[in-house]
């Protein structure tokens, strides 16, 4: 049997491709709404961001999200994802090394 192909998704901030399972999505929703996707599966235009908080910044300072997104945001909408990102951050980071987990086992 082939074995399956990962996708890879680009971060925003650095542009170094990863699997997409390693990578924190932040979506615009059709109603223009951004949030934090660890799912994966919203409905809207996604951008993907390396789970650094190093890379947020950049993102932040180089307005990564307006680009990737096609809209303008905000700061304060820039200072919101930064605290829902803080949150998240170690979700994501034990969501990652069970991911890593169970490729070991493989």
């Amino acid at each position: 049997m082939k074995p399956r192909k990962i996708p890879l998704r680009k971060c925003v901030a650095c542009n170094q491709s990863m699997p997409k399972k390693e990578l924190i999505r932040v979506v615009k929703t059709p109603d223009d709404v951004l949030l934090i996707d660890l799912t994966g599966k919203k409905a809207g235009r996604g951008a993907y961001l390396c789970g650094k908080q190093s890379c947020f910044k950049l993102a932040k300072k180089s307005r990564a999200f307006d680009r990737a997104l096609k809209t303008p945001v905000s700061p304060d909408i820039y200072d919101a994802l930064e605290q829902d990102f803080i949150k998240v951050e170690d979700e994501f980071i034990a969501g990652k090394e069970a991911v890593d987990d169970e490729h070991d086992d493989e």
